[in-house]
């Protein structure tokens, strides 16, 4: 049974009791759906080397790693879905990029779902 990956809210907010650059949580099932997209070690690391370049076209990506161009497509087009990455068009080319808040939103879900962040405080 496969689970249907959705698009992560593009209306998140920053946390008024926070600092101006952390983000409120994702909602459970945002969460949920990213963790799962970043279970799969060939889409972490696409991520990573997308996140080094700043951008990246698919064309290279396949060149990079070991798997056929649809193959890449669909790691690229899950990691789109769930919103950790965006594509633009550059003529017949299609170049990813990471989306910094989506990331950031995620690290903090984690860190209230785990209490890092109330540990931490405690230990300064």
């Amino acid at each position: 049974m496969r689970m249907r990956v959705g698009v992560v809210s593009d209306r998140l907010t920053r946390c008024p009791h926070c600092h101006a650059d952390r983000f409120m949580a994702l909602s459970t099932e945002e969460f949920l759906r990213i963790a799962k997209a970043l279970a799969d070690a060939r889409r972490l690391a696409i991520l990573e080397r997308i996140a080094a370049r700043g951008d990246a076209a698919c064309q290279h990506l396949c060149e990079e790693f070991p798997v056929s161009q649809p193959t890449m497509s669909h790691h690229l087009r899950l990691l789109t879905d769930v919103g950790l990455i965006e594509m633009r068009r550059n003529g017949q080319y299609a170049y990813y990029r990471v989306r910094a808040e989506i990331v950031q939103a995620y690290v903090t879900t984690l860190e209230l779902r785990t209490r890092l962040t109330t540990t931490r405080a405690r230990r300064r």
